[in-house]
């Protein structure tokens, strides 16, 4: 645990990804270890949910739930691109669904939502290319579409028709 034992001396603001392994019981003591004085530094803890649209209604209320009972009142922020990846079964390439990424986003707002919490932020990944690296609409994109434009070295991105949508 030694990066936590570093980042604790860190005065600027620290995002935390909150995966599928976090578990709630471990989150409020990250938490409390790395902001020693929450009400003399609101925002300083950014929780970043990326848990997948297949699992973010079963995972991230119990991870509100904890955090709220702790009296911690981070910002909190949805990553849907992250828990969404996948390998094509065609080629291997890293994907994402459109679907699933708007999907994992309005649930975690509808979630906040009837949990009295607020959704401070929202990470893209996107660009204002026409790449062909995330499956779905507004194009209909398939896998079999995915080797046309796809120019990533790292993580699928929104394309330009998908981002505006």
């Amino acid at each position: 645990h030694a990066h936590v034992e570093y980042f604790r001396g860190v005065a600027n603001p620290i995002g935390i990804k909150v995966g599928p392994s976090m578990k709630p019981e471990e989150l409020v003591p990250l938490i409390q270890a790395l902001w020693a004085d929450p009400k003399a530094t609101p925002g300083k803890i950014v929780l970043i949910t990326r848990l997948g649209a297949s699992k973010v209604h079963s995972m991230l209320p119990p991870l509100i739930r904890a955090v709220k009972a702790s009296g911690l009142q981070p910002v909190w922020t949805c990553d849907p691109m992250h828990g969404n990846t996948i390998k094509a079964a065609t080629h291997g390439l890293k994907t994402r669904n459109f679907d699933d990424i708007v999907s994992e986003l309005r649930q975690t707002i509808e979630i906040h939502d009837a949990m009295g919490t607020r959704l401070g932020g929202v990470h893209f990944e996107l660009t204002g290319e026409n790449v062909t690296e995330c499956t779905g609409v507004p194009q209909g994109l398939k896998e079999s579409d995915l080797p046309r434009r796809y120019t990533t070295y790292c993580c699928p991105r929104l394309n330009y028709a998908q981002a505006m949508e």
